[in-house]
């Protein structure tokens, strides 16, 4: 019997009086650390089960874009790339968040009647209710934030499928928050597009607004036992191995990748200002669905000779560091570009 603690026990009534539901839930506890998995896991139960699901696991270091965001405008490239973080996209809207092993997350997955299934309030006043149970005065705030102050503690966000809405958050518990800025540190200056922006919030860490320290795989078990106690008919889930392959499926299909995690991507442009010898080159870049469309020069006369052995150098390219450095590995354009701009040729020019 998963222990509940005293100290959020008197919240039950309150919460059961809010959340009320009829339905039995099935709460499924991941212990796998892997995020495309998890992530993956979301989607396979909204779509192919008919059950309400409350799920809690934790990631490896990731970080998750939105469904309708830029990846490339939001990641800090050389950093993820650097410290081999996966980039994955998840099938709701909103802003990029970091996970790591600190922060818990959350997911509802509920049936409900047409035009009544998005409910911010509904699905983060048991999480916030069981915060206040430990003296955190947590609050719904912002862009569907919880909050305690000023400082965001977790981010949610919500997916309709049909009768069924998917509805998931995040708990920064113990995150390292150097490693989170960086992940998502980026130039936003230089991307212009329609795609949906990340709002960003100063963080914070529910442990800092504890009273006594708290290991957060305590408040994971605290938070599955404090489900299991409300809804007096819920249960334990478990995948069984129809349902793990099925996942393993979604993963090599989507979740795992370049298309989904990059590709997906609105059209976009990326607009370099770049010094030389002969004034202010200004780059365009035009991308569509992650690979090159078109780009163009100005400020600097460029003969077009050499625009255009670039457009086949790059034009079609996925447009990412790696694969442009590739395609302008070519003397001809180097030594135009040294000789009569003082410029070597990198591929940050075009990303």
């Amino acid at each position: 019997m998963i222990f509940l603690c005293n100290i959020v026990k008197y919240q039950i009534e309150k919460l059961y009086l809010a959340f009320k539901t009829d339905c039995m839930l099935k709460v499924l506890h991941q212990r796998g650390h892997n995020t495309y998995f998890n992530i993956a896991t979301e989607e396979y139960l909204l779509k192919n089960k008919a059950d309400d699901f409350f799920i809690i696991y934790r990631n490896n270091p990731s970080v998750i874009v939105g469904k309708h965001q830029n990846t490339n405008a939001e990641i800090n490239h050389q950093f993820v790339e650097n410290n081999d973080i996966p980039v994955v996209r998840r099938l709701s809207g909103g802003g990029t968040v970091y996970h790591d092993l600190g922060n818990i997350n959350f997911c509802f997955i509920m049936n409900g009647a047409e035009g009544q299934l998005v409910d911010f309030k509904r699905y983060t006043e048991p999480i916030i209710n069981i915060l206040q149970g430990f003296g955190v005065d947590a609050f719904l705030g912002g862009k569907n934030d919880i909050r305690v102050g000023d400082k965001k503690i977790s981010g949610n966000a919500e997916h309709v499928y049909r009768k069924r809405v998917l509805h998931h958050g995040t708990l920064l518990f113990q995150s390292d928050l150097n490693r989170l800025n960086e992940a998502i540190r980026v130039d936003l200056s230089k991307y212009h597009d329609n795609a949906v922006k990340s709002i960003r919030s100063t963080v914070a860490n529910i442990a800092d607004f504890l009273p006594s320290p708290m290991d957060v795989a305590f408040f994971e078990e605290i938070l599955i036992g404090f489900i299991l106690s409300y809804f007096q008919e819920s249960e334990e889930y478990s995948l069984v191995n129809e349902d793990i392959a099925a996942i393993d499926a979604l993963i090599d299909s989507k979740y795992s990748t370049w298309e989904w995690n990059y590709g997906y991507s609105p059209v976009y442009e990326v607009i370099k200002n770049i010094e030389t010898s002969a004034g202010e080159l200004t780059i365009k870049v035009d991308v569509v669905k992650g690979y090159v469309d078109d780009l163009s020069f100005s400020g600097v006369d460029i003969s077009d000779e050499i625009l255009e052995r670039l457009r086949l150098l790059l034009v079609g390219k996925v447009h990412s560091s790696k694969d442009i450095a590739i395609a302008i590995a070519d003397k001809e354009i180097g030594d135009f570009f040294q000789n009569r701009l003082s410029v070597n040729l990198m591929p940050e020019y075009f990303c």
